[in-house]
């Protein structure tokens, strides 16, 4: 047999949360073709790594990214791969690249323009500009329900008639067809806030005939997070597809402690979920307004007291069936990531007296300078987050976004998922803290992402498998990036390869991932 790549003397851990074992791998034409217990003796190839004291593992798969433009954008997509992870799937959250009317925000968020960006019409198109743009990592793509919404009523706060209605599910039809894994919502942002249960769950069933799933960052995930996951669980039987829910958490006292009846919600209703390790959220400010008050509007309503004093009532303690982002925690939990020249790392109740204003009127001043101003709220406990993660049918996810310390968006404050999530989980959760076997903890981010989401030939390390795959020291293995300081790689991650290819080693080797297209039949 003539072997590409050999790895010899690893500690194997295959993704299926079966023990490890010690034994070689090799590696043809991009796909796992030796596997052996034991020594190497008379296999030979190319190149052979020496893993001794190292665990193989597949590919690290993140199920949870907004890296749509990374591969235009960081084509090394650094943040990711340096994690281990040689799989991202993108367009969540509602937002995706494709169709096109929705781009110009994801395209501000990456530092481009949709003027910057290669052009793509069909959702293939934006596939084939991912394989022309060679990145790091494989990507996977969901469509999403708000950039469908955007394309099919433009901005409109109103309720889709039912010829949008078909249009929007032609449209996914289309995708899925190309190699879409899903649909994603993201119900607390515009415009997919503005849709009802129905509509959504309408749009959602043009996956079934393709066995995708949905996705969905909840309407809520504070007090009102369990009304959001059975919103979510509904969705998906009334579509009759897999329903995903995107960074499972508890935000704010109210909801704190509450683990098993989330997850019985969640699991009760045959669904499934990803989350990121750390008690801080990021999102962008404007997702504080309500639905009635869209930011492109916040002038005009700020102009009359009356709506005014409503709105900062509303956006400070909520409203029947709308949840305040700040009213189980406080604005001192509220932290600014705003770009020059707004304050960047402090909390808004601080800047606030700085400015002797209130911290709702700041919110509103902030927004009318800039819109897009993100922030991360410090509102989830520590013991839920260890709850959650504890659980190995629970996949992990960053939420994060593949940058490098010298690219687009070097300049711009991160949450350090982006840099630190797998290698968070390996170091601190499983070695230091023992809160889940190794095992376990590669198992959800590898086997249980890739049936997850239906990405046939990863996530596990057999013959015949797509050689995607991670070494790393288990006595090591930390991340490096915090609040603050996000823009620092982890330790102890020492080669990743993508398809074969040695893509990181300490150096940059290859950027061998493509844009993944998991045809389905028909049922």
């Amino acid at each position: 047999m003539s072997l590409d790549l050999l790895i010899a003397g690893a500690s194997v851990l295959d993704g299926s949360g079966a023990p490890a074992w010690r034994g070689t791998v090799g590696v043809a034409d991009g796909r796992i073709a030796h596997v052996r217990r034991g020594a190497a003796d008379g296999v030979t190839a190319a190149h052979t790594i020496d893993a001794t004291g190292l665990v193989l593992a597949p590919g690290f798969i993140d199920v949870h990214t907004h890296s749509d433009l990374a591969p235009f954008t960081d084509p090394w997509m650094d943040s990711a791969l340096r994690q281990g992870v040689t799989t991202v799937v993108v367009g969540n959250c509602g937002a995706s690249a494709w169709p096109r009317a929705a781009l110009r925000p994801l395209a501000s968020y990456a530092g481009t323009t949709p003027e910057a960006l290669p052009p793509w019409d069909a959702f293939e198109e934006y596939l084939d500009a991912v394989d022309a743009a060679r990145p790091a990592c494989n990507v996977a793509a969901l469509v999403g329900f708000g950039s469908l919404r955007t394309q099919v009523m433009g901005g409109e706060r109103r309720a889709a008639a039912a010829a949008e209605i078909a249009e929007m599910r032609r449209l996914l039809g289309e995708a899925m067809t190309s190699g879409a894994v899903g649909m994603s919502s993201g119900l607390i942002y515009v415009p997919d806030m503005y849709a009802s249960t129905e509509e959504v769950a309408e749009v959602a069933a043009a996956i079934a005939p393709f066995d995708g799933l949905y996705t969905t960052h909840l309407r809520a995930e504070g007090h009102l997070v369990f009304d959001a996951v059975r919103e979510a669980v509904e969705i998906g039987r009334r579509a009759g597809v897999h329903a995903h829910v995107s960074h499972l958490k508890l935000e704010g006292r109210r909801a704190w402690g509450r683990v098993d009846e989330l997850l019985a919600l969640v699991f009760g209703g045959d669904a499934t979920g990803d989350q990121y390790p750390y008690t801080a959220w990021e999102t962008d400010l404007a997702s504080f307004l309500p639905a009635w008050a869209p930011v492109e509007r916040l002038r005009e309503l700020l102009a009359d007291p009356a709506v005014r004093a409503r709105l900062a009532l509303v956006v400070e303690q909520g409203e029947p069936g709308w949840e305040s982002s700040v009213a189980d925690s406080g604005w001192q939990y509220i932290v600014l990531e705003a770009r020059d020249p707004q304050p960047a790392d402090r909390d808004m109740a601080s800047v606030a007296a700085e400015r002797g204003v209130a911290p709702v009127d700041l919110l509103f001043d902030l927004l009318l300078d800039d819109p897009e101003v993100t922030v991360r709220g410090h509102t989830m406990h520590e013991d839920d987050v260890r709850a959650i993660l504890s659980r190995p049918d629970i996949i992990v996810g960053s939420d994060g976004t593949a940058v490098a310390p010298e690219g687009a968006l070097w300049r711009t404050p991160l949450h350090p998922r982006a840099y630190g999530t797998f290698p968070r989980v390996l170091g601190k959760y499983v070695r230091d803290e023992r809160l889940l076997t190794l095992e376990a903890a590669v198992r959800k981010m590898t086997a249980l992402p890739a049936a997850t989401f239906g990405l046939a030939g990863r996530g596990v390390l057999k013959a015949g498998a797509v050689a995607d795959l991670v070494l790393f020291d288990p006595a090591t293995v930390a991340d490096g990036a915090r609040f603050g300081d996000a823009h620092r790689y982890p330790e102890g991650i020492v080669t990743v390869i993508v398809g074969g290819h040695v893509a990181w080693d300490g150096a940059r080797r290859a950027r061998a991932g493509r844009a993944l297209r998991p045809r389905r039949g028909r049922a």
